[in-house]
């Protein structure tokens, strides 16, 4: 009795807490983000966007990441533009629910991932608006085409935040105004209408968000 009494012991001092598994083995990997960081697509270059990513994931007990904006630039002053799908990592993907949203690369641009407005969740677990929803929120900055490479509409690879330029944008609930692929892309519908303000941007069904991956 007494062996089993002091392996009873044992066992719940040197369990660890929910607290410390929860900060130590948190599995979320992918998530849309909450909020714009507050100027449109003015979001600092790729940079800022990643620096977005990694405080909203520190504040949801994921920081110990390393977080990547899925943001294309295009390329200017004879430089190569960057693709989306090559900065975010080798998967595989979860949300903050602990879903696999996506296996790699390969499968997260197939018709094979589970990105919805279900499993699309932000940082912190939450289902965010889509179309038929008030106000409409399912507009995101990708700057991609379908395969994840770049697109032309970057908003001057994510520096500008008024009324000139354009962003594409892909809808995370996977609909549209018709069933065409566009407009079911998580990543590539079309572009913003009226610049890249955060107005222009809630004015065709959207907030400026865009997703997050971990790349470790």
């Amino acid at each position: 009795m007494k062996t089993v009494g002091l392996a009873v012991f044992a066992m719940v001092i040197l369990a660890p807490s929910a607290s410390s598994v929860d900060a130590q083995g948190n599995s979320l990997s992918f998530f849309i983000t909450s909020t714009n960081p507050g100027k449109g697509a003015d979001l600092g270059g790729l940079a800022g966007a990643d620096a977005h990513c990694a405080a909203l994931a520190k504040a949801a007990g994921a920081g110990n990441r390393v977080w990547r904006a899925y943001l294309s630039t295009a390329g200017a002053d004879g430089k190569p533009g960057v693709n989306a799908k090559d900065r975010i990592g080798s998967g595989p993907w979860f949300n903050a629910k602990g879903v696999q949203v996506a296996a790699n690369v390969a499968d997260l641009h197939s018709d094979n991932n589970k990105l919805s407005k279900e499993n699309s969740l932000n940082e912190k677990g939450v289902v965010n608006n889509g179309r038929g929803d008030t106000p409409n929120r399912h507009d995101m900055l990708t700057g991609s085409k379908p395969d994840g490479t770049a697109a032309p509409e970057t908003c001057g690879n994510w520096t500008m935040g008024g009324a000139e330029g354009a962003a594409m944008m892909g809808h995370h609930d996977r609909t549209g105004l018709d069933d065409s692929p566009p407009a079911k892309s998580w990543n590539s519908s079309h572009a913003s209408r009226g610049g890249c303000s955060q107005e222009a941007f809630k004015g065709t069904g959207g907030d400026g968000l865009f997703y997050c991956f971990a790349t470790n």
